[in-house]
């Protein structure tokens, strides 16, 4: 059902209202005063992966941006990585609650998901919807600060997450609808950075989306025999056994669309070392999914959940080795 729904625990959530698929002992749970931890519990702040995956292709973005212009890094640069880091987190609720307020009767019907806080009466349709504007107009907020082409590509990246939600209902494929989301902000970064789109970030773009169909069907892979019950289509079930040889192509896809991206950013403006530290974070990112493609085991639920929060380590592998090539 996608990276919003973050683990999957089984034991009874908590009297206090915990949702059963949060991890113990999170922030939320233990420290948010507790008539924020509803609002909190719907933006799935308990489960940070999910920004985490909105994140990494704004630093990817903006990093691979910044190292195409050598000696171009400055505030500016460490401006947006802020920016897009309080931005993932506030759209990545917001697009949560919208997912929650769409799913509300799927959700119902489902026991990992029926202690949530729409479905357990925890929070209202219309409560729900006043925490998506809130989210989104401090979301908005920052978006102002970047170039205009930047704040452009913000109000137009609201299509993607207002039609997600419902992928899964017309096609068996919403794992792209995903990708088309969730990266839409390695486009954006770069443009804050350099005030233009070029064919490297969209690109990386295509990159993330293969990248997010690679990890997102393993993550269904979860919910596959509740998807088939209650009607709802994704990769897992398309792929079924021959999922190993998808997420092969997916992998090969991100790594090779990874490499031409950089390749097109760096060559000829920055220097061999920078180049090739860049590449090396492609081919550390493509080893990783390697790695994780090599463990899977697409019956072993809590496998899946496992390798899919691996994703947040082989993001970074790839945004720490750009951020490496703007000192070369």
């Amino acid at each position: 059902m996608g990276p919003d729904h973050m683990t999957r625990e089984t034991s009874a959530p908590e009297a206090e209202g915990r949702v059963a698929d949060a991890p113990p002992g999170n922030w939320v749970d233990r420290w948010a005063p507790p008539a924020t931890r509803p609002y909190l519990r719907l933006s799935r702040a308990d489960r940070p992966i999910g920004t985490w995956l909105l994140l990494i292709p704004c630093l990817w973005g903006v990093l691979l941006a910044a190292a195409s212009e050598p000696g171009s890094a400055g505030w500016l640069t460490v401006w947006i990585i802020a920016g897009c880091t309080l931005g993932a987190f506030l759209m990545r609720g917001a697009g949560c609650t919208w997912n929650d307020i769409t799913d509300r009767d799927i959700d119902g019907a489902v026991a990992r998901t029926r202690s949530r806080p729409i479905p357990s009466g925890q929070v209202s349709v219309r409560g729900a919807l006043a925490w998506i504007v809130l989210q989104s107009l401090l979301a908005f907020a920052i978006l102002l600060t970047f170039h205009p082409t930047a704040i452009l590509l913000g109000i137009a990246s609201l299509a993607l997450v207002a039609i997600y939600p419902f992928a899964k209902r017309f096609t068996w494929w919403p794992q792209i609808f995903l990708g088309l989301a969730f990266n839409w902000g390695a486009i954006l970064a770069w443009a804050a950075q350099t005030g233009s789109v070029s064919l490297a970030p969209v690109l990386l773009y295509l990159a993330g989306i293969a990248w997010t169909i690679f990890y997102d069907t393993i993550y269904a892979h979860q919910d596959r025999e509740d998807d088939a019950l209650i009607g709802v289509k994704s990769t897992a079930r398309l792929f079924g056994e021959r999922t190993r040889v998808w997420l092969r192509g997916f992998l090969i896809a991100a790594v090779l669309l990874m490499t031409a991206a950089v390749v097109l950013a760096l060559v000829p403006k920055a220097s061999l070392p920078a180049l090739l530290v860049a590449l090396f974070g492609v081919w550390a990112f493509g080893a990783h999914l390697a790695w994780q493609l090599a463990q899977l085991d697409p019956d072993d639920g809590d496998g899946c959940l496992r390798l899919f929060r691996s994703n947040r380590d082989a993001g970074l592998l790839a945004a720490l080795l750009f951020a490496g090539s703007l000192f070369l």
